[in-house]
């Protein structure tokens, strides 16, 4: 979801929520004991030490071979040097660190630091402001993160809320190409962190909420020039769908069905940005992304399955082509974008060992597919939900619950899941070791009435009043891990708020992760113990990492700075007394302010 912070509080209106309700009924997950580990081949391969992309790796896999650190000596990690941003929104950042060098972009205004690890105390090598135009903050949605950069070729390549790609040498800190990819008078921004996969610097847009036209546009990395851009509404050719698409299901089969999916002329506003997480595969030679919302949220207004939103692409790098596509979501009815990430992994299903994705949907669904050819092949429920009662393995259609389905001028009550879904953005991590995938979620419910609304450009296009509140059991958040083979959970912490943070798993069987109220924690990643906890100045909702450093040591890092979606109370000073700020999420976050304040700081800690 993409909206600016004012627009949101005016937005919203009150709606009436009674304090005690009834349990709700609908979907849970199974829950089992641990699977047997897979193979070892790739739980033993060499770990460079080194951090070279947000998600670690082209798998999405956020797992790291280092295992200085290990369950018994866990508790002994100590703050080795901590660095302030000197900016006080939400860091969801993750460091990169290449040849003795940390890297760190911080939110709006998008500064990039170099750190030197050879160093003590990991001082300033150099700093690159790119200046963004003040008035992106504007339009930004949810506050104005940034999600991290990435390294190749000696190159360090990030966005800027303002809708510029920025290059800058590695060594020393000078542009080497600025691209300009979208416009904020029309609602849109860069919040995402770019991927580079054979010379080509892949960046797609946020703004769902201001009726954007959403894409994946591909930067030749030499220059910044631009090799191709697939849209996500609109006709096949501006889709990059050509004789090559094969999608699995026959309702993503068809001509031109993004543009006889919406109304006429709304797929030109229709949303559908892309500010999550690609992956790829280089033996089937494919990137893997899923896209965002349609807008606008009421979904009476957009009749029809809206394509291409809420749709997982395999794409071409280098040239864009679609080879495959499936939508999770459609005619998505609570904002359900379908960013998260698409890990990469060889499971053994069924007996037989498949190429798979690994897709953890805000629709409360964790899905698992053929990465070859687009077949679902299951999808269990790894949270509460009473929005639908499944996926039809046979048509692969999500299968809806109507009387949850939003009304105009009606307040449909106990949405489970809320609109930020069971899981957002916060990427999971996967290990090799266990099997298991460990993941970050949030446990919300909502209230949503359905709202008239009108396109004017650049300006919200939201039609809905929400208010959020926390789900069954109270707990409004968890940290979990799960057994894709089997489709169940294997253990889950509860947390008081959303966890909003990534997480970061390794070979000494230890996965990390931050709460919103400020502790950075590491867990046992077989059984859920917690091993060790460090309170940080202020809530945590960045991507952890770990590394080797210059002195042979592991460290792990992490930024503090709570914001977000989520954490948009403290971050845009929103006022608790008011339950429709952040298009609801205020209601269920109101006493977020009274455990932590801003914050901008990276912390880092070794044994």
């Amino acid at each position: 979801m993409k909206v600016t912070w004012a627009a949101l509080t005016l937005l919203s209106t009150s709606l009436f929520f009674g304090c005690h309700r009834n349990p709700p009924r609908g979907e849970t997950p199974d829950s089992g004991a641990a699977p047997s580990p897979p193979s070892a081949a790739s739980a033993s391969q060499a770990d460079d030490g080194q951090w070279l992309m947000a998600a670690k790796d082209y798998a999405n896999t956020r797992f790291s071979g280092l295992h200085e650190i290990t369950t018994d000596n866990v508790a002994n990690l100590k703050l080795a040097w901590s660095f302030s941003t000197g900016v006080l929104r939400g860091q969801e950042a993750a460091p990169l660190v290449v040849n003795g060098t940390m890297y760190v972009v911080t939110p709006y205004p998008n500064i990039l630091y170099a750190l030197d690890l050879t160093q003590p105390g990991a001082p300033v090598k150099w700093t690159f402001n790119p200046r963004p135009a003040a008035a992106s903050q504007g339009v930004a949605c949810c506050d104005v993160v940034n999600r991290g950069a990435a390294y190749a070729d000696g190159k360090v390549v990030f966005n800027t809320l303002d809708n510029h790609t920025v290059a800058v040498n590695a060594s020393t800190g000078q542009q080497v190409w600025n691209a300009t990819l979208g416009d904020i008078n029309r609602g849109e921004t860069l919040t995402m962190a770019p991927i580079i996969v054979k010379g080509k610097v892949l960046v797609g847009n946020s703004g769902g909420e201001m009726g954007i036209r959403g894409w994946v546009t591909a930067l030749n990395l030499a220059d910044g020039s631009q090799a191709w851009r697939a849209y996500h509404t609109g006709p096949d050719k501006d889709v990059l769908i050509g004789p090559q698409f094969k999608p699995f299901y026959a309702s993503d089969r068809g001509t031109d069905l993004g543009v006889s999916s919406w109304p006429p002329d709304q797929w030109k506003i229709g949303g559908a940005g892309m500010w999550g997480w690609i992956s790829y595969d280089p033996e089937l030679d494919l990137i893997f992304y899923g896209t965002a919302n349609p807008g606008p949220w009421n979904p009476e207004l957009r009749p029809g399955d809206n394509k291409w939103a809420c749709t997982l692409f395999a794409r071409r790098p280098e040239t864009g082509e679609a080879v495959w596509a499936y939508q999770y979501n459609p005619h998505d009815l609570f904002d359900h974008d379908s960013i998260n990430e698409h890990l990469v992994l060889d499971l053994q299903m069924n007996g037989q060992m498949r190429r798979v994705l690994v897709h953890p949907e805000r629709n409360g669904h964790m899905y698992v597919f053929d990465r070859q050819s687009g077949e679902v092949l299951s999808a269990k429920p790894f949270a509460f939900t009473n929005t639908s009662t499944g996926v039809d393995l046979n048509t692969g259609r999500l299968q809806y619950v109507e009387e949850k389905k939003p009304v105009t001028g009606k307040v449909v009550r106990n949405i489970c899941p809320a609109e930020p879904g069971a899981k957002d953005w916060q990427p999971s991590a996967y290990s090799p070791k266990t099997g298991l995938l460990y993941f970050g979620h949030q446990n919300l419910c909502e209230d949503m009435e359905g709202l008239e609304v009108s396109y004017i450009e650049g300006t919200p296009y939201v039609g809905a009043n929400v208010k959020m509140y926390a789900g069954p059991g109270g707990n409004r958040g968890a940290f979990t891990a799960w057994d894709p083979v089997n489709g169940r959970v294997v253990w889950s912490l509860k947390e008081n708020f959303p966890v909003w943070s990534g997480t970061v798993v390794t070979a000494g069987d230890v996965a990390f992760y931050g709460t919103m109220d400020g502790w950075f924690k590491a867990v046992n990643a077989r059984t859920g113990d917690l091993l060790w906890q460090f309170k940080v100045g202020s809530g945590i909702v960045g991507q952890p990492i770990t590394y080797k450093g210059p002195d042979g040591k592991q460290y792990v890092a992490v930024l503090s700075g709570v914001g977000g979606w989520a954490g948009g109370i403290v971050a845009g000073n929103l006022d608790p007394a008011d339950p429709t700020a952040a298009l609801g999420f205020v209601n269920a976050m109101s006493d977020l302010p009274a455990h932590s304040t801003k914050g901008g700081t990276l912390y880092v800690f070794s044994l």
